[in-house]
């Protein structure tokens, strides 16, 4: 494999989001569906993924020795991994809470782990790494627990902050309940122990943040006068030397404090988007990163408070969708998702992207369950409003071929395009039709049933007429596709086959291709025309020689856990994969 293109965090309105750091300084991690993923900070474009858990992962944590990562699902269990190797064995798997794991605190000798979250008998739990038996109580709360974290220096302090407006302070080990932080008059977000063990810091949706002892619990006062922020703080973190600390509120601002002097140095503007709330934040080494709602990771610039040095875009959400467009020799890649698209200005589809294509009028031609096909100029980037063709009923598949022409399978129904404009509608099929094709000569269309049959309708001037010939194929067609020189015509179906006929043989069969363990949803030609790959809901992606059906190369778990969305080739050697992990891959292919 050559690039994993990594998804961005996954965010919640009104849900803080924890970044993990390692303790060399060079990673960072966070969360996106079952997925950890890491990035390297100096260059976000190196990234690993780790794809192990059964339910959504909320958080991931680094150990202090730097050799193993702690992440923490919705369902109360947290795996305990191995990071220096590209495997990712798994050494440890606890179940320590009875619900949602929401932050996870080492000891500095990566020997103990206090975690806190959500559960039926209690909100947090402290144990030993290598066994998980229990090295004290945490208890005190009322509500669930937002944050926990660990005191780095003897004698240890492990410090929660929770939803019951409180924060608690224990001694230990074996820890035990000292005593109870009643500043806050709102949940407590985030609490975080300077670096140098010194003091420690709260924050809660009121807007506060109190500093505290880091050895006796006791209040050394309050950042910021009355308020720290207008809006809920949701994340703090300290700089490496413990005299300052970035907060990250909903007022879509991110403050660097002097925590001596209990005053902001800078506040960093991110927006006035709902988008620009801030959720997250992690001071690493020289960089400070802040995490919108939106997802994009920001690298904030103390010189520079209203423009960030840098911002990190992508997906945050599962995608269904992509196609690749080839402009003055270089190839982009462009992948569909549900509304937004950060790589194109103004208003997008209202609704999940579910198929796309490039046409030849430098067109990208998207249809989506907006009920809406729309073409967007790729030279201009923006979403114009002037080219949204709106649909009877809701889209499911879009082709184009030369001369302007498109087609649009919907719900019952088959509709030509020309030049951008609905030119002529079947209805009263007899079947529901499921995906379309337009031979590369723009004669004849080709249209997967439900029915079990691929049916031909030929292109005549603005006309689309039955040729009343069909094939049959195995099951209902989930995808098909001409190959680019129109010689053969490859469908895919819901019963595990794909089949390739011969165009100029009257649609002959030319071979069946057998492998996929459940159905196939997409299939791409290679620009060899010799070879296709094929995505399924195993994970599985196949690359079929049209020739031999014997021969075929098989990239297994190519998206562990989540099936294939789309497929696009970007030359005769490299094949690129997207799935709901909302990630995009690209992968070397040798015959």
């Amino acid at each position: 494999m050559k690039h994993v293109f990594a998804s961005l965090p996954q965010m919640e309105r009104g849900v803080a989001k924890v970044l993990g750091g390692d303790p060399k300084g060079n990673n960072f991690l966070y969360t996106n569906g079952k997925c950890v993923i890491i990035r390297n900070i100096e260059n976000p474009a190196i990234a690993d993924i780790y794809t192990e858990h059964a339910h959504p992962v909320v958080v991931a944590k680094y150990s202090p020795s730097g050799f193993y990562i702690a992440s923490g699902d919705a369902s109360g269990k947290i795996r305990i991994w191995d990071t220096t190797q590209k495997e990712h064995l798994l050494k440890y798997e606890y179940t320590p809470l009875s619900g949602k794991i929401k932050d996870i605190a080492w000891t500095e000798d990566s020997k103990r782990i206090a975690v806190a979250g959500d559960g039926r008998e209690k909100f947090a739990s402290v144990f030993l790494w290598d066994t998980g038996s229990s090295v004290g109580e945490l208890s005190g709360h009322s509500k669930l627990i937002n944050s926990v974290d660990i005191r780095q220096q003897r004698p240890f302090r492990i410090v929660t902050g929770s939803d019951d407006t409180t924060a608690s302070f224990f001694e230990g080990p074996p820890f035990k309940f000292k005593c109870t932080l009643s500043q806050h008059s709102q949940f407590v977000n985030c609490v975080r122990f300077s670096p140098d063990g010194s003091r420690f810091a709260t924050g809660s949706a009121d807007g506060q943040i109190f500093i505290y002892d880091g050895k006796t619990g006791d209040l050394i006062g309050s950042l910021g006068g009355e308020k720290a922020h207008k809006g809920g703080i949701y994340a703090v973190s300290w700089s490496p030397d413990s005299s300052q600390m970035i907060s990250a509120s909903g007022d879509k601002t991110v403050k660097l404090w002097d925590v001596g002097a209990t005053t902001a140095v800078t506040t960093f503007n991110m927006g006035t988007d709902v988008a620009d709330q801030q959720l997250g934040c992690l001071w690493q080494k020289d960089h400070l990163l802040s995490i919108s709602l939106s997802g994009y990771i920001n690298y904030l610039d103390k010189n520079s408070p209203d423009r960030p040095l840098r911002t990190i875009k992508g997906h945050s959400k599962s995608i269904q969708c992509l196609t690749v467009h080839k402009n003055d020799g270089r190839t982009y890649i462009y992948s569909g998702k549900t509304g937004q698209n950060d790589s194109f200005s103004g208003k997008g589809h209202t609704n999940q992207v579910s198929k796309m294509v490039t046409d030849d009028a430098n067109d990208l031609v998207t249809c989506s369950m907006d009920d809406t096909l729309r073409f967007t100029n790729l030279g201009k980037q923006e979403y114009s409003a002037s080219d949204v063709v709106k649909m009877d009923s809701q889209p499911k598949s879009v082709s184009t071929a030369a001369g302007g022409l498109s087609l649009a399978v919907c719900i019952g129904q088959i509709i030509l395009l020309k030049d951008k404009k609905k030119v002529f509608t079947l209805d009263n099929l007899g079947y529901e039709p499921e995906v379309g094709a337009i031979h590369p000569g723009g004669t004849t269309v080709a249209v997967g049933g439900a029915d079990e049959k691929i049916h031909l309708y030929s292109i005549q001037g603005n006309t689309l007429k039955d040729n009343g010939q069909t094939m049959a194929v195995k099951g209902v067609v989930t995808d098909l596709a001409y190959s680019h020189d129109g010689a053969y015509l490859a469908a895919v179906d819901d019963k595990k086959v794909a089949t390739v006929f011969t165009v100029a043989d009257g649609y002959s069969v030319k071979d069946e291709f057998y492998g996929h363990h459940a159905k196939p949803v997409t299939l791409a030609w290679s620009p060899d025309n010799e070879h296709f790959a094929t995505g399924g809901m195993d994970m599985m992606v196949y690359v079929w020689t049209v020739g031999d059906s014997d021969k075929r190369i098989k990239i297994p778990d190519s998206h562990k856990l989540h099936h294939v969305s789309s497929l696009v080739w970007i030359d005769e050697n490299t094949l690129v994969t997207t799935s709901h992990d909302a990630s995009v891959k690209q992968w070397t292919i040798t015959y």
